[in-house]
């Protein structure tokens, strides 16, 4: 408290900067029925959330009762999940145009300007619950709970999905997110990025992966290549989510099963007041990259195979054309 009102550089006991922290608070302000103004309650829960300490250590630390540590940590992040969509939005208009322009630069290539995104899945430990253990024990040989994300060219999140037992693969996740679903992203023409663990499709949504190793020829490995630059700034937001909240994801999350999924989702929001305000953490543990079979498509998938030889065939468009020149015989 001291050093809140004091004025010194929070970042080291609650993981943000004090304009993210004044941001946030500004985002959850509403009067509250209790003694405990907004600000406290903001500082309880981000000590909580960047300690990942038991109500008794936070009790002591804010000579608060637990029992009231324990419904502020509950009510803030509560009150933090409700503007996820205020915070958490998929892009539209001239956005687009700006994300397809930095998936472009990430990839070295023009062709990717129809990128709007990449897509990833990332298992956050949590302690094996009392029923139904065996569900959230993944292959890693942990037990965790999934996030989905899809994030734009600077690993801002722009859609969420978490809650799904570890064991469920990539692909069966995204084929129940409302994303997927609903046809919610990418618009016409556009596409995601997905690694091998997904499909390669074109409906209900366009998702473009690379081609499976080994490759046929050049152009296969050179698109597989430059998907690969453009996609890895997913792993780059996991590996930032990671670094700033290290003690959630770095040990097993003590809650239950049933709270687990809010509690991410509210680092998932902070992530993005980050980023909104400059407040950047660079990721020193580098996210790792699964490596897993993909499911086999379902009937009401159309294979996006089509649409990925014709990306590469653009993507090495400009390499062709240089190759046809050096080897033409001119007189």
């Amino acid at each position: 408290m001291r050093l809140y009102f004091g004025g010194a550089d929070l970042r080291a006991d609650l993981r943000l900067s004090r304009e993210t922290i004044t941001s946030l608070t500004a985002a959850l302000r509403q009067e509250t029925d209790h003694g405990w103004s907004r600000d406290i309650e903001v500082l309880v829960f981000l000590y909580w959330l960047a300690h990942a300490a038991s109500y008794r250590v936070v009790s002591r630390a804010f000579a608060i009762p637990r029992s009231s540590v324990h419904d502020i940590v509950h009510r803030v992040s509560k009150d933090v999940s409700g503007i996820i969509k205020r915070v958490i939005t998929l892009p539209t208009g001239d956005d687009l145009e700006v994300i397809g322009a930095g998936f472009a630069h990430l990839a070295g290539s023009p062709a990717f300007t129809v990128a709007v995104g990449a897509i990833d899945g990332c298992h956050i430990r949590i302690k094996p619950p009392s029923a139904n253990a065996q569900c959230y024990l993944n292959r890693k040989l942990f037990h965790s709970v999934q996030l989905q994300a899809i994030c734009d060219h600077q690993g801002k999140f722009l859609d969420i999905f978490v809650g799904y037992p570890g064991s469920v693969h990539d692909a069966r996740i995204l084929k129940n997110s409302p994303l997927y679903k609903e046809a919610l992203y990418p618009p016409a023409g556009r596409c995601i990025l997905g690694d091998g663990g997904y499909p390669c499709i074109s409906t209900p949504i366009k998702l473009l992966t690379p081609y499976r190793e080994p490759v046929q020829n050049p152009v296969q490995a050179r698109f597989n290549r430059k998907l690969s630059r453009a996609r890895c700034v997913i792993e780059r937001a996991f590996g930032m989510l990671k670094t700033r909240w290290r003690s959630i994801f770095f040990k097993a999350l003590e809650v239950s099963p049933v709270f687990a999924p809010e509690v991410v989702a509210c680092c998932a929001v902070l992530h993005n007041l980050c980023i909104a305000h400059g407040d950047i953490i660079e990721p020193d543990v580098p996210e790792e990259e699964d490596a897993h079979a993909p499911e086999p498509a379902q009937t009401e998938e159309r294979s996006g195979n089509e649409a990925r030889e014709n990306l590469a065939a653009a993507v090495s468009a400009p390499q062709m054309a240089v190759l046809a020149l050096l080897e033409h015989d001119y007189l």
